[in-house]
């Protein structure tokens, strides 16, 4: 009896929490290891990140990519991001799986992106085992399965990210939401790091490459294992509760006289845990009943408001200033950022060891380039490192500078690092400044996304005054749109340098533009956040 009616107290909170009454009761804290099972989902997709972003220009450059097309593949993803991430979000907000609401999405997400890498780290060898004559027709199957695997694996790998986050937030109290996104930075660095490494390695010669057959048939092989387990792990660490439909008519009849919440009541739509001591007063009873009254007669309402594409581009327009800055902010950071990453690899193969790709497969030129490529891996691998260690460092950092410090000091020392390397491609020194792409990337996972939950907790805290000297609460947008209007800015920078990446390549003659282009653009985001981000005080 007691099981059922705890399970029938869930039930009952659910239903009141679809619509917003309980959003500020928090879910109960959770465990170091639960936290770390959660960000081990980001460990494997940066793992896959870092494989893709080591090896995809020379994948594409192998297979006989022109330089004219750069630009279409790196748009075709984020353009598809763009416009199809409102939806998806706004599905996964309403999906009734028994499973949860967010784990259905991550699950799909994640075998989307493992096929993706399997095209593009096999497409080439897949259509040459078919294609046996050598023809142009080969070169034209090769470079399409290559295309659509890489532009699959960023489509999925990007939107994989929201649902993560939304995880997080779903089954998190306020302060395991701040710790559970510096171990997602923490892992993230990891998991790139040790792609990178991988990547680094020379598995020609070793027995495992000529068991597999090329380099990047064994970079799938690891790509694979790693993050299917990660997956696996991640999926399981917090239970989430399904969004339960139809429970309105029930919940009305059976609504409490009494506190809404005893002490062994369920405790939010996002956790199966329970909570002790949270008692409701008899008024939130009355309003919670007058507020399903209102949703029953209103389902047409509550289904336009889903997020849409439409819906978000007005958000962007009608948000507050400081949101919108964020958002302009976190745009300049993340299109430095791509600029410089995506062709890292190719630029330590051209510019430093000065190889060509273009070259014929066994010729001294394309061997350099490869040396090259491998090097470059070992300086993804260095700012993997430095992201992970930085992010452990922020805390401590945080209370001398504030998040304010944090943020301009990611982009100064990003911009300035990437600017000497362009004036002076050098070997070692580039090295050692990969330092400062961990600084930058440790900085845009976890600063942003800080700055919103201040923004929100301002604002919650602005309603619950309001509330108590009586005056009536604006409603305001949800947190889900901000993390959304957020999140999209990610594939707006990608859309922003695919079709200008290739422009500047191909007018300058050469890939050091592009990292030149990228110093100045993050020294540029350093001066708007200090001048027009604000920072909660």
């Amino acid at each position: 009896m007691s099981g059922s009616s705890g399970q029938t107290e869930i039930q009952k909170y659910m239903s009141l929490a679809k619509f917003g009454l309980f959003d500020h009761t928090e879910p109960p804290r959770r465990s170091v290891g639960r936290l770390i099972m959660h960000s081990m989902a980001m460990f494997g997709r940066e793992f896959c990140y870092a494989v893709e972003a080591a090896y995809v220009t020379p994948v594409l450059l192998s297979v006989g990519l022109p330089k004219s097309l750069y630009s279409i593949v790196w748009l075709i993803s984020p353009i598809l991001g763009f416009m199809l991430q409102p939806v998806v979000g706004s599905a996964s907000d309403h999906c009734k799986s028994r499973w949860g609401k967010r784990r259905p999405y991550i699950l799909t997400l994640g075998i989307m992106m493992l096929l993706g890498m399997a095209l593009y780290l096999n497409g080439d060898a897949v259509i040459s085992a078919v294609i046996t004559k050598p023809s142009k027709k080969l070169t034209i199957w090769a470079v399409t399965i290559t295309m659509l695997g890489v532009a699959l694996f960023d489509f999925a790998a990007d939107f994989i990210d929201g649902p993560i986050k939304a995880y997080l937030f779903d089954v998190c109290s306020h302060q395991d939401k701040e710790r559970g996104l510096h171990y997602h930075a923490l892992f993230t660095g990891f998991g790139g790091a040790l792609g990178y490494l991988l990547g680094a390695i020379d598995w020609g010669h070793l027995e495992l490459g000529r068991l597999l057959g090329t380099e990047f048939q064994v970079m799938f092989f690891f790509s694979a294992l790693v993050f299917t387990t990660c997956l696996i792990i991640h999926l399981c660490s917090i239970p989430e509760a399904p969004l339960c439909d139809n429970q309105e008519d029930s919940t009305l009849q059976h609504l409490p006289q009494g506190p809404l919440l005893m002490q062994n009541g369920g405790y939010t739509y996002g956790s199966l845990e329970r909570v002790k001591n949270a008692f409701m007063r008899t008024e939130q009873t009355e309003l919670a009943t007058a507020k399903l009254g209102e949703a029953k007669e209103n389902n047409g309402e509550r289904t336009q408001s889903k997020m849409t594409m439409k819906s978000l581009l007005k958000t962007i327009l009608s948000m507050p200033p400081h949101y919108r800055y964020l958002c302009v902010s976190h745009l300049i950071g993340w299109t430095a950022f791509l600029s410089n990453m995506l062709f890292f690899t190719d630029f330590m193969g051209q510019i430093v060891y000065h190889g060509d790709p273009y070259a014929p497969r066994n010729s001294t030129s394309f061997l350099i380039y490869e040396r090259g490529v491998e090097v470059g891996c070992w300086g993804l691998c260095i700012n993997s490192v430095f992201s992970s260690l930085y992010s452990y460092f922020q805390k401590v950092l945080l209370s001398y500078v504030g998040l304010k410090g944090l943020y301009i000091m990611g982009y100064l020392l990003f911009g300035l690092g990437t600017g000497f390397i362009g004036l002076f491609p050098n070997v070692y020194s580039t090295l050692v400044l990969c330092a400062l792409f961990g600084v930058m990337s440790s900085t845009l996972y976890t600063v942003p996304f800080q700055l919103i939950a201040e923004y929100h907790q301002e604002e919650e805290e602005g309603q619950n005054q309001q509330q108590d000297t009586g005056m009536a609460s604006s409603g305001g947008r949800g947190k889900g749109i901000d993390c959304a209007a957020l999140t999209c800015m990610v594939q707006l920078a990608q859309i922003l340098v695919g079709v200008g990446l290739g422009f500047l390549v191909i007018s300058a003659g050469s890939v050091i533009v592009v990292v030149i282009a990228a110093s100045a653009v993050a020294l540029f985001g350093c001066c708007f956040t200090a001048l027009f981000v604000r920072y909660v005080e």
